[in-house]
Parts: structure tokens; C-alpha cells; sequence
């Protein structure tokens, strides 16, 4: 039978993710597996518990949103544990492109029974960041800008804050100029934002690279390049579905490791969560973790 330990972040939706986790710690309970909850102060602090965990053989569930989900994957990257995602955020994009069952008595089982499959992670270098891991996408531009404003909303959660920032980012967004190399290859483009995906989703449902797979080894590079105001919300809209991609204005690449460089300050982003500023390098990980999905 399986050894459970939950880590949860208190401080960052906490009692959204253990809410989620009381149903599910019981059925697992029922069933006869263990099962710990371990309380992170931040997300180094559950990278810490979660290589804790796995150096006890037990299976590590990352209990959370993405950047929580995000932070204890990229942190058993590599290592050979397995890793179990409850999702309880705000956006669950890595979860969706996994397609995990939300149903507690159905997660449980798969938790239980399901056998741990290959996913890729994603390894980042910037000036801040050596190695971390992360799991979904990697994006550059007006995004980032429009996360930083949804994580600061105090009024607004999930979709709406996104919607808001984004409206934020863009009135006072001016083109960037891009220079994107894949795998050794350079891209000069002017334009709105570069995502690096390992999942199809990003930004609460949004299917940003509708034919990135978890497990092909690649990351597909999305570039939106610019375009006026409002043809940019057209594009906005069309990431519901996907169909942006038939779009002139948006560009797909395709590659191991992207480097992503501006000609001003810009920030990034990773999972929803890590926030840091050009230039950034993102490498595949292939098959680095083994999740229950």
C-alpha cells in the first residue's frame, strides 16, 4: 500500500488546497494507505519537505494551484519519486492537461491503484534562477505582466483577476523586440509574448499551445507577435479553443531548449508563480518525473 505525504503551502491558498485534501486523505485513509500533511512557509520551504519526503520512498502529493504543483514537481525532477498532484488553485493547467479527475473518490483511486506514468519537466537559467524545475510554461511579455497583477488582486480570484490584469498589461503594453533561440536557431520578432509550453494550458484554461504533450520531449514556442489593440483581444479570445494558432500574428516553434532575450527589462514567468526578468533559458527535462496520472 502507498505512503502519502501532502505538502501544503498555508500561506498561498492553503485552506482552498486543505479543503480539497480532507475528502481525499480520507478515502486514501479507508483504503489503508498513510497519508501526512506537512505545512510549507513558502515555496523553497516545500521543495525542502517534498525532497524529504521522497528520500523516505513516500509518494509526495503537491497540494495546490500551479505554482504549488509547479514548485514540488520541478523539486522531484530527476529523482525518481513519484509524485501525486491534488489540484486546489486557481487555474489547475497542469492538472487539465493531465487530465485528472477532480472527484475525490476518483482521484483516490487513481492515487491508489494508478501506475506512475513519464511527464517532462522544464529546467530554468536565468540570473536568478539556476536549475529550478518547473513543470507547465515558461512566458515572456504581457502575460507576466497581467500574472503579476492577478497574484497582487485582493478583490478578485481566478479568471476575473486574470482578465482584469490582462486588461491592465495590455493598455499600457508598447511591442517588445524579441530575439528567441531554439536550439541554437535565432528568431528576431516584435510582438506581445514568447511562452516556452510543456502543457497545452496556461492562465486558467487558456490552451495556449493546444499541441504541446507532457511527454514528447519538446517544448512548443508560441510567439504572439504584435498587432493592434484589439486584434490582440481577438487573439485573447480565440486561446479558449486553441484556434489563435491558425492566426497570422501567432508563430509556433518547436525545440529542446529556448533561450528568450528582449530589448528592454521584461519579466517572466513559470507555473504561475516564479517571476523574474530576462534574458531566461528553458531546457525539457524529458521523462524527468513520474506522476500519477
Amino acid at each position: 500500500m502507498r505512503q502519502f505525504t501532502a505538502v501544503v503551502n498555508p500561506t498561498a491558498g492553503g485552506s482552498q488546497g486543505a479543503a480539497a485534501l480532507v475528502p481525499l486523505a480520507r478515502l486514501l485513509r479507508e483504503a489503508g494507505a498513510g497519508v501526512e500533511v506537512v505545512y510549507s512557509h513558502g515555496l523553497d520551504h516545500a521543495r525542502q519537505l517534498a525532497r524529504e519526503a521522497a528520500q523516505r520512498d513516500r509518494v509526495v502529493l503537491g497540494v495546490g494551484g500551479d505554482g504549488m504543483v509547479g514548485c514540488v514537481g520541478g523539486a522531484l525532477a530527476g529523482t525518481g519519486a513519484v509524485l501525486g498532484i491534488v489540484p486546489a488553485g486557481r487555474g489547475n493547467d497542469f492538472a487539465r492537461a493531465l487530465g485528472l479527475p477532480s472527484d475525490p473518490a476518483a482521484l483516490a483511486a487513481l492515487l491508489l491503484n494508478g501506475a506512475p506514468r513519464k511527464a517532462d519537466a522544464i529546467e530554468l537559467t536565468s540570473a536568478v534562477h539556476r536549475g529550478t524545475a518547473v513543470l507547465g510554461s515558461v512566458y515572456a511579455g504581457v502575460d507576466a505582466v497581467a500574472n503579476q497583477y492577478a497574484n497582487d488582486s485582493r478583490l478578485l480570484r481566478g479568471t476575473a483577476s486574470y482578465y482584469v490584469g490582462a486588461l491592465r498589461a495590455v493598455a499600457s503594453w508598447r511591442a517588445a523586440g524579441y530575439r528567441i533561440t531554439v536550439d541554437g536557431t535565432v528568431h528576431e520578432r516584435s510582438g506581445y509574448t514568447v511562452v516556452a509550453a510543456n502543457s497545452a494550458f496556461y492562465g486558467f484554461g487558456r490552451r495556449i499551445a493546444p499541441d504541446a504533450a507532457v511527454d514528447d520531449g519538446l517544448l512548443d514556442v508560441v510567439v504572439i507577435k504584435d498587432a493592434p489593440r484589439r486584434l490582440f483581444f481577438a487573439v485573447m479570445n480565440d486561446l479558449k479553443d486553441g484556434s489563435h494558432v491558425g492566426r497570422p500574428e501567432v508563430e509556433i516553434l518547436r525545440g529542446r531548449e529556448v533561450r528568450i532575450e528582449a530589448d528592454r527589462p521584461l519579466p517572466y514567468g513559470a507555473d504561475g508563480e516564479i517571476e523574474a526578468v530576462l534574458p531566461v533559458t528553458a531546457r525539457v527535462l524529458p521523462g524527468a518525473l513520474d506522476i500519477l496520472y
